[in-house]
């Protein structure tokens, strides 16, 4: 499903949001900076589909960072982007990399596809060194009733019906709304983040609340305990 739209793919996600999700991009950069500036960091950007993201970073950082994704096509299209990029073809749930040996991992619009979100947490908590970031940029649900009723209009009525013309694949686009409506709300994600060994874990709802990101940090520990409840930040 993938494949099929890798071709149209940032066109029909520029085209649905309005241009937004350049902004929600731009803040990720803006909230991993510390981390990403860090002399010798190892920063990975899982699930980079075209490489949106990953280039943002790069250019933040000012020389290329890794992407990964399962998916051939959408590594082709990221690759002709950026020749110098290091892309990899791999496994979300099965990264092949050693314990702790990145510095920043980032994810946008890719976890909620995981097909177990707790082992996908687990194993990106596994590889992140002490002191190291996770950073979840995903679609959520507006916790305003209206707001919420709205969007799972567009989502539901108008986002296929425009993605299927712009890509030639309605399936991809009547997926996406169904992922979404399954996927966990973002008090629930930052209680799995915590649970998978994230501590510090906040968050910041973004477009009244259509998005949210999540940063989970490593603790300078290397052990595993689960940590108490931190309170995510609502912005």
């Amino acid at each position: 499903m993938f494949g099929r739209v890798a071709h149209r793919y940032d066109f029909a996600n520029h085209l649905l949001s309005f241009g937004i999700d350049r902004l929600w991009r731009r803040r990720v950069v803006k909230l991993v900076r510390p981390v990403l500036h860090r002399e010798g960091a190892l920063v990975l950007d899982l699930c980079c589909g075209t490489g949106d993201l990953m280039l943002a970073l790069g250019r933040n950082r000012g020389h290329a960072v890794m992407g990964s994704d399962f998916c051939h096509p959408m590594l082709k299209a990221a690759s002709r982007k950026d020749r110098q990029a290091p892309l990899i073809e791999a496994d979300g749930l099965l990264l092949p990399f050693s314990n702790g040996s990145l510095d920043l991992i980032t994810i946008a619009f890719g976890f909620r596809n995981f097909a177990n979100y707790e082992a996908g947490l687990i194993e990106m908590r596994r590889v992140l060194r002490p002191n190291g970031l996770l950073a979840i940029l995903e679609f959520s649900q507006p916790p305003n009733n209206f707001l919420r009723t709205v969007y799972e209009w567009y989502s539901g009525c108008v986002l296929p019906k425009i993605g299927g013309i712009v890509s030639g694949s309605r399936d991809a686009y009547e997926y996406l709304p169904s992922s979404v409506r399954k996927f966990p709300g973002a008090e629930e994600l930052a209680r799995m983040m915590e649970a998978a060994g994230f501590a510090p874990v906040t968050f910041q709802r973004l477009t009244f609340g259509v998005v949210a990101i999540h940063l989970g940090h490593i603790k300078q520990s290397t052990s595993l305990e689960c940590p108490s409840h931190s309170s995510p930040s609502d912005r």
